[in-house]
Protein backbone atom coordinates (compact mmCIF):
# COMPACT_ATOMS: atom_id res chain seq x y z
CA UNK A 1 0.00 0.00 0.00
CA UNK A 2 1.23 3.54 -0.24
CA UNK A 3 2.00 4.95 2.26
CA UNK A 4 -0.21 8.12 2.25
CA UNK A 5 -2.73 5.41 3.25
CA UNK A 6 -0.97 3.33 6.06
CA UNK A 7 -3.18 4.89 8.89
CA UNK A 8 -6.62 5.41 6.83
CA UNK A 9 -9.04 3.38 8.56
CA UNK A 10 -11.23 0.47 6.05
CA UNK A 11 -14.36 0.53 6.64
CA UNK A 12 -16.49 -2.81 5.50
CA UNK A 13 -20.55 -2.62 4.95
CA UNK A 14 -22.24 -5.81 3.83
CA UNK A 15 -25.38 -5.35 1.15
CA UNK A 16 -24.00 -1.44 0.47
CA UNK A 17 -25.36 -1.61 -3.14
CA UNK A 18 -28.47 0.51 -1.79
CA UNK A 19 -30.57 1.48 1.12
CA UNK A 20 -29.19 1.71 4.32
CA UNK A 21 -25.95 0.21 3.20
CA UNK A 22 -25.65 2.49 0.84
CA UNK A 23 -26.14 5.54 3.20
CA UNK A 24 -23.27 4.10 5.85
CA UNK A 25 -20.55 4.52 2.88
CA UNK A 26 -21.25 7.65 1.69
CA UNK A 27 -21.17 8.97 5.37
CA UNK A 28 -18.37 6.46 5.97
CA UNK A 29 -16.88 8.16 3.14
CA UNK A 30 -17.45 11.40 4.30
CA UNK A 31 -15.59 10.61 8.01
CA UNK A 32 -12.39 9.56 5.57
CA UNK A 33 -12.45 5.80 5.74
CA UNK A 34 -11.55 3.82 2.76
CA UNK A 35 -14.52 1.81 2.06
CA UNK A 36 -15.48 -2.08 0.82
CA UNK A 37 -18.79 -1.72 -0.64
CA UNK A 38 -20.24 -5.36 -1.00
CA UNK A 39 -22.72 -6.58 -2.70
CA UNK A 40 -24.34 -9.70 -3.75
CA UNK A 41 -26.55 -9.83 -6.67
CA UNK A 42 -26.26 -6.06 -7.50
CA UNK A 43 -22.85 -5.23 -9.10
CA UNK A 44 -23.82 -2.68 -11.31
CA UNK A 45 -25.79 -0.43 -8.55
CA UNK A 46 -22.46 -1.25 -6.10
CA UNK A 47 -20.22 -0.16 -8.54
CA UNK A 48 -22.08 2.87 -9.38
CA UNK A 49 -21.42 3.42 -5.61
CA UNK A 50 -18.00 2.61 -5.86
CA UNK A 51 -17.53 5.64 -8.68
CA UNK A 52 -19.34 8.30 -6.64
CA UNK A 53 -17.24 7.48 -3.86
CA UNK A 54 -13.94 7.04 -5.59
CA UNK A 55 -14.85 10.37 -7.69
CA UNK A 56 -15.50 12.20 -4.38
CA UNK A 57 -11.85 11.26 -3.50
CA UNK A 58 -12.63 8.38 -1.13
CA UNK A 59 -10.38 4.75 -2.17
CA UNK A 60 -13.27 1.87 -2.27
CA UNK A 61 -13.86 -1.08 -4.08
CA UNK A 62 -16.99 -3.36 -5.00
CA UNK A 63 -16.91 -7.11 -3.52
CA UNK A 64 -19.57 -9.72 -4.97
CA UNK A 65 -19.88 -11.77 -1.99
CA UNK A 66 -22.72 -14.41 -0.95
CA UNK A 67 -21.76 -14.22 2.74
CA UNK A 68 -24.05 -17.17 3.35
CA UNK A 69 -21.04 -19.14 2.23
CA UNK A 70 -17.99 -18.79 4.07
CA UNK A 71 -15.38 -19.34 1.41
CA UNK A 72 -16.99 -16.20 0.03
CA UNK A 73 -16.71 -14.58 2.90
CA UNK A 74 -13.06 -15.45 3.54
CA UNK A 75 -11.92 -14.61 0.00
CA UNK A 76 -13.89 -11.28 0.67
CA UNK A 77 -11.78 -10.35 4.04
CA UNK A 78 -8.37 -11.48 1.71
CA UNK A 79 -9.09 -9.32 -1.25
CA UNK A 80 -9.91 -6.36 1.16
CA UNK A 81 -6.40 -7.16 2.79
CA UNK A 82 -4.60 -7.14 0.14
CA UNK A 83 -6.76 -3.44 -1.93
CA UNK A 84 -7.28 -1.56 1.32
CA UNK A 85 -5.41 -3.06 4.28
CA UNK A 86 -6.84 -4.91 7.41
CA UNK A 87 -9.96 -3.03 8.27
CA UNK A 88 -10.79 -1.12 11.19
CA UNK A 89 -14.76 -1.20 11.04
CA UNK A 90 -17.68 -3.77 9.70
CA UNK A 91 -21.14 -2.93 9.24
CA UNK A 92 -22.77 -6.40 9.40
CA UNK A 93 -26.07 -4.93 7.12
CA UNK A 94 -26.43 -6.85 4.39
CA UNK A 95 -29.93 -9.25 5.23
CA UNK A 96 -33.53 -10.07 3.79
CA UNK A 97 -36.61 -11.69 4.52
CA UNK A 98 -36.35 -14.22 1.72
CA UNK A 99 -39.61 -15.28 2.03
CA UNK A 100 -43.43 -14.17 2.97
CA UNK A 101 -44.62 -16.69 4.51
CA UNK A 102 -46.59 -18.10 7.75
CA UNK A 103 -44.46 -20.66 10.02
CA UNK A 104 -46.83 -23.64 8.83
CA UNK A 105 -46.14 -22.92 5.50
CA UNK A 106 -42.78 -22.22 5.43
CA UNK A 107 -39.97 -23.88 2.85
CA UNK A 108 -37.04 -25.27 4.78
CA UNK A 109 -34.92 -23.55 2.42
CA UNK A 110 -36.22 -20.55 2.75
CA UNK A 111 -35.59 -20.75 6.36
CA UNK A 112 -32.59 -22.17 5.82
CA UNK A 113 -31.38 -19.14 3.86
CA UNK A 114 -32.93 -16.48 5.95
CA UNK A 115 -30.88 -17.86 8.76
CA UNK A 116 -27.53 -18.24 6.61
CA UNK A 117 -28.04 -15.05 5.57
CA UNK A 118 -29.42 -12.67 8.41
CA UNK A 119 -27.27 -14.09 11.44
CA UNK A 120 -24.56 -16.74 9.75
CA UNK A 121 -23.48 -14.15 7.74
CA UNK A 122 -22.85 -11.67 10.00
CA UNK A 123 -21.04 -14.26 12.94
CA UNK A 124 -18.40 -15.35 9.74
CA UNK A 125 -17.87 -11.56 8.86
CA UNK A 126 -17.13 -11.07 12.27
CA UNK A 127 -14.99 -13.62 12.86
CA UNK A 128 -12.62 -12.44 10.36
CA UNK A 129 -12.87 -9.22 11.46
CA UNK A 130 -11.54 -10.24 14.52
CA UNK A 131 -9.09 -11.95 13.56
CA UNK A 132 -7.95 -8.31 11.83
CA UNK A 133 -8.74 -5.96 14.51
CA UNK A 134 -7.86 -8.11 17.89
CA UNK A 135 -5.16 -6.70 19.74
CA UNK A 136 -5.05 -10.62 20.83
CA UNK A 137 -4.24 -11.33 17.09
CA UNK A 138 -1.61 -8.18 16.83
CA UNK A 139 -4.81 -5.55 15.51
CA UNK A 140 -5.05 -2.07 16.42
CA UNK A 141 -9.02 -2.90 17.81
CA UNK A 142 -12.00 -1.76 15.85
CA UNK A 143 -15.64 -1.45 15.66
CA UNK A 144 -18.30 -3.91 14.46
CA UNK A 145 -21.73 -2.74 14.24
CA UNK A 146 -24.80 -5.12 13.46
CA UNK A 147 -28.16 -4.14 11.72
CA UNK A 148 -30.93 -5.55 13.30
CA UNK A 149 -34.69 -4.60 13.31
CA UNK A 150 -37.49 -3.79 15.38
CA UNK A 151 -38.87 -7.25 14.31
CA UNK A 152 -36.71 -8.58 16.84
CA UNK A 153 -38.72 -7.51 19.41
CA UNK A 154 -41.75 -6.91 17.89
CA UNK A 155 -42.08 -9.91 16.45
CA UNK A 156 -42.16 -8.95 12.81
CA UNK A 157 -44.59 -8.13 10.19
CA UNK A 158 -47.45 -10.67 8.66
CA UNK A 159 -45.52 -13.72 7.45
CA UNK A 160 -42.12 -12.34 8.64
CA UNK A 161 -42.10 -14.50 11.56
CA UNK A 162 -38.55 -16.26 10.81
CA UNK A 163 -36.87 -12.75 9.78
CA UNK A 164 -37.62 -11.41 13.24
CA UNK A 165 -36.26 -14.52 14.53
CA UNK A 166 -33.26 -14.00 12.56
CA UNK A 167 -33.14 -10.37 14.11
CA UNK A 168 -33.52 -11.53 17.64
CA UNK A 169 -30.41 -13.78 17.33
CA UNK A 170 -28.57 -11.21 15.69
CA UNK A 171 -29.49 -8.78 19.06
CA UNK A 172 -27.84 -11.89 21.76
CA UNK A 173 -24.67 -12.36 19.17
CA UNK A 174 -24.26 -8.47 19.27
CA UNK A 175 -24.35 -8.61 23.26
CA UNK A 176 -22.46 -12.20 23.38
CA UNK A 177 -19.57 -10.72 21.03
CA UNK A 178 -19.47 -7.18 22.80
CA UNK A 179 -18.35 -9.33 26.04
CA UNK A 180 -16.29 -11.99 24.33
CA UNK A 181 -14.05 -9.25 22.59
CA UNK A 182 -14.19 -6.36 25.14
CA UNK A 183 -10.60 -6.59 26.41
CA UNK A 184 -9.45 -6.99 22.32
CA UNK A 185 -9.60 -3.15 21.56
CA UNK A 186 -12.90 -4.11 19.53
CA UNK A 187 -16.60 -2.56 20.49
CA UNK A 188 -19.83 -4.36 19.68
CA UNK A 189 -22.62 -2.86 19.44
CA UNK A 190 -26.08 -2.76 17.03
CA UNK A 191 -29.11 -0.43 15.38
CA UNK A 192 -32.28 -1.20 15.18
CA UNK A 193 -33.81 0.26 12.55
CA UNK A 194 -37.98 0.37 12.44
CA UNK A 195 -40.07 1.16 9.06
CA UNK A 196 -37.16 2.78 7.03
CA UNK A 197 -37.80 4.04 3.14
CA UNK A 198 -36.14 1.19 1.70
CA UNK A 199 -36.84 -1.27 -1.32
CA UNK A 200 -37.32 -3.91 1.31
CA UNK A 201 -40.90 -2.81 1.40
CA UNK A 202 -41.63 -3.72 -1.89
CA UNK A 203 -43.35 -7.33 -0.75
CA UNK A 204 -45.99 -4.92 1.51
CA UNK A 205 -46.63 -2.55 -1.15
CA UNK A 206 -44.02 0.08 -0.65
CA UNK A 207 -44.64 3.21 -0.23
CA UNK A 208 -48.42 2.79 -0.16
CA UNK A 209 -47.47 0.64 2.91
CA UNK A 210 -44.91 2.89 4.28
CA UNK A 211 -47.42 5.15 4.42
CA UNK A 212 -50.14 3.89 6.37
CA UNK A 213 -47.81 1.97 8.67
CA UNK A 214 -46.33 5.04 9.66
CA UNK A 215 -49.51 6.73 10.88
CA UNK A 216 -48.98 3.76 13.85
CA UNK A 217 -45.61 5.67 14.90
CA UNK A 218 -45.00 8.03 16.94
CA UNK A 219 -43.47 10.62 14.88
CA UNK A 220 -46.02 9.67 11.76
CA UNK A 221 -43.38 8.92 9.20
CA UNK A 222 -40.97 6.31 8.03
CA UNK A 223 -37.38 6.86 8.84
CA UNK A 224 -34.38 7.68 6.13
CA UNK A 225 -31.05 5.66 5.23
CA UNK A 226 -29.74 8.59 6.04
CA UNK A 227 -30.81 9.02 9.62
CA UNK A 228 -29.79 4.96 10.48
CA UNK A 229 -26.59 5.44 8.84
CA UNK A 230 -26.33 8.64 11.42
CA UNK A 231 -26.69 6.28 14.22
CA UNK A 232 -24.12 3.74 12.90
CA UNK A 233 -21.44 6.54 12.31
CA UNK A 234 -21.51 7.45 15.68
CA UNK A 235 -21.20 3.93 17.22
CA UNK A 236 -18.26 3.48 14.50
CA UNK A 237 -16.71 6.49 16.11
CA UNK A 238 -14.34 7.43 19.35
CA UNK A 239 -17.05 9.43 20.48
CA UNK A 240 -19.10 6.13 21.55
CA UNK A 241 -15.65 4.71 22.77
CA UNK A 242 -17.23 3.28 26.18
CA UNK A 243 -20.49 2.03 24.15
CA UNK A 244 -20.27 -2.14 23.60
CA UNK A 245 -23.24 -4.61 23.72
CA UNK A 246 -25.72 -1.35 23.14
CA UNK A 247 -28.61 -2.07 20.78
CA UNK A 248 -29.98 1.44 19.75
CA UNK A 249 -33.73 1.63 18.17
CA UNK A 250 -33.80 3.95 15.46
CA UNK A 251 -37.20 3.94 14.76
CA UNK A 252 -39.60 7.34 15.03
CA UNK A 253 -40.42 6.06 18.97
CA UNK A 254 -41.37 2.65 18.71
Amino acid sequence: MSNNYENQNVLLVTGASSGIGHAVVKRGAEEGYSIAVHYNRHREEAEAVVHSLISSGCRAIALGADISEEEDVISMFEKIDKELGPISALVNNAGGIIDISSIADIRFESLKKTLMVNLAGPIICSREAIKRMSTKCGGKGGSIVNISSMAAVLGGLPNEVHYAASKGGVDSFTIGLAREVATEGIRVNAVRPGVIDTPIHVSHGGKEFLKNFSVNLPMKRPGLPSEVAESVIWLLSHYASYVTGSILNVSGGR
